[in-house]
């Protein structure tokens, strides 16, 4: 569907508000046959707050940062529309009146230990997988559900919107739900494409806190009055939806011309798998922990999170809270030169999840596993880095078996794809050649989602290929060394292999 911008916009504008979990951004795309250019237009901190009752997102600051991001906009001469991505899972409720109820809850508090195992009593763990295709994680929506059931804020609670579509409702008026970060939810049915009225009825959620769903491109309406007043803009200007779980925009921007790839969204996770066209709802599925999430224009992404770079720029808080160096070309060069496959890790190890000292954490889980405990910052490091790309090494050989694919080639993207080490650790774990970049893949597919429902960029195909045309990608060819990445992996046996 096409839409139409507002009449003083530049229609080759587009602005991204890419909210991540340690940082939000608008990012200004201007596309065109054979150029695509990205400008930073305000960046904002993203910093949980802790409660009470426990770790909450500070949404009104995001909402805040957002639209200081779109005043930027208007000073730059208008967009032709605006498109919201974030995280998945979390949520807000509203009541009655349309009002939020309390500040969401962030996904990594501890509220939701043993929720998993109430909803099993509902649903069996293999039932919920063949009818959701979900990953087991602690926190998935259909989890915190199970947590706040019989509460005050539930039970007053008329609406549930995913972050993405709580932001996009208070820009607009409008209510829905996004189809890419409705499926990560554990509410949605992966076969029939739609919210699983056989979940909500033996959960006993009630079917009118759900939205309408919305797909990507779809309109999402106009700029509510007092947004207009803010931010400069015209209030005609259209708010698009795009591909609202940050993991589904970024895989629409991977450059791939060719078949046979696979893909690694790396930032706070590392989103590891592959783009099929229909989901693997397998019991060897399940018991390998594989997601069926629906990406752009009906494909599923068939993959697994890995904890990514969270573990690195945990410790580089923790480092920076004692006086120690926490500057990021400093500790590579460091975990360069320190001695290779000392240690390895399981990064998602449940340890590993919450916020705090995780240097420490790293050195008792090697304690504790036998191995030798890393003794400075940049043993620290590389053990990381290493664990990380043996991750992505074991996650993308199982979903080749599951789901009978043979890989060609790696596309790593976002923020990872700037640390040269774990590109080329990546490369040498799997003995396939990576490509990396580009690192703001989140934005550029939140932007080409929104170009193409202008009738600027065409399918899917053609967006990939718009990006590999115009964005710095940088190439690493396995060294040779399989057999001490092998080692690596067995020696312990983490199932990294």
């Amino acid at each position: 569907m096409t839409t139409t911008a507002p009449s003083s916009a530049d229609r080759s504008a587009f602005a991204a508000a890419d909210l991540g979990a340690t940082s939000g951004r608008v990012i200004l795309g201007r596309v065109g046959p054979h150029h695509l250019d990205l400008t930073e237009l305000h960046r904002f901190a993203n910093t949980p707050v802790r409660l009470p009752d426990g770790l909450h997102w500070d949404i009104l600051a995001l909402h805040q940062g957002v639209l200081e991001g779109l005043r930027e906009a208007g000073r730059a001469g208008g967009i032709a529309s605006l498109g919201i991505d974030t995280w998945a899972v979390d949520h807000g409720l509203l009541d009655a009146e349309g009002l939020l109820l309390g500040n969401p809850y962030h996904y990594r508090d501890g509220r939701t230990e043993g929720a998993a195992e109430r909803v099993w009593k509902e649903i069996g763990p293999q039932e919920l997988y063949g009818i959701t295709g979900l990953q087991h994680l602690p926190f998935n929506t259909v989890h915190q559900l199970a947590a706040a059931r019989n509460t005050a804020q539930l039970t007053a609670a008329r609406t549930l919107l995913l972050i993405p579509d709580l932001l996009t409702h208070w820009l607009t008026g409008s209510i829905g739900a996004e189809i890419t970060n409705a499926s990560t939810t554990g509410l949605y049915d992966a076969r029939a494409g739609g919210w699983s009225e056989d979940i909500l009825a033996r959960l006993g959620i009630d079917r009118g806190l759900l939205p309408p769903l919305r797909r990507p491109g779809d309109p999402a309406g106009t700029l509510l009055p007092y947004v207009a007043e803010c931010t400069g803009l015209p209030a005609d200007t259209p708010v698009t939806t795009v591909a609202s779980h940050d993991t589904a925009s970024a895989v629409a921007a991977v450059p791939a011309t060719e078949r046979g790839f696979a893909y690694i969204s790396c930032g706070t996770w590392s989103l590891a798998g592959l783009e099929l066209d229909a989901p693997v709802l397998t019991e060897a599925s399940r018991a390998a922990n594989f997601t069926n999430e629906r990406g752009v224009d009906g494909t599923v992404r068939y993959l697994r999170n890995i904890m990514g770079m969270w573990l690195l720029e945990e410790c580089r808080r923790t480092w920076d809270g004692r006086g120690l160096s926490a500057d990021l070309p400093a500790l590579l060069a460091d975990a360069t030169r320190a001695t290779p496959f000392v240690s390895v890790i399981d990064p998602d190890a449940p340890e590993f999840l919450a916020p705090g000292d995780m240097p420490a954490r790293i050195r008792d889980f090697c304690a504790r596993t036998g191995q030798p405990v890393p003794g400075d910052q940049g043993a620290i490091v590389r053990c990381i880095l290493e664990s990380l790309a043996l991750a992505h090494r074991a996650t993308l050989r199982r979903a080749a078996e599951l789901a009978g694919r043979e890989i060609t080639h790696v596309h790593l993207v976002g923020g990872g794809s700037r640390n040269d080490l774990l590109c080329q650790f990546t490369a040498d774990a799997t003995g396939l050649p990576v490509i990396a970049g580009p690192t703001e893949a989140t934005a550029l597919g939140n932007i080409l989602v929104q170009a193409r429902a202008h009738g600027l960029v065409g399918d899917l195909a053609a967006m990939r290929r718009l990006v590999a045309e115009t964005q710095q990608l940088r190439h690493y060819v396995p060294s040779g060394n399989q057999r001490h990445w092998d080692a690596a992996a067995n020696r312990i046996g983490l199932g990294l292999s």
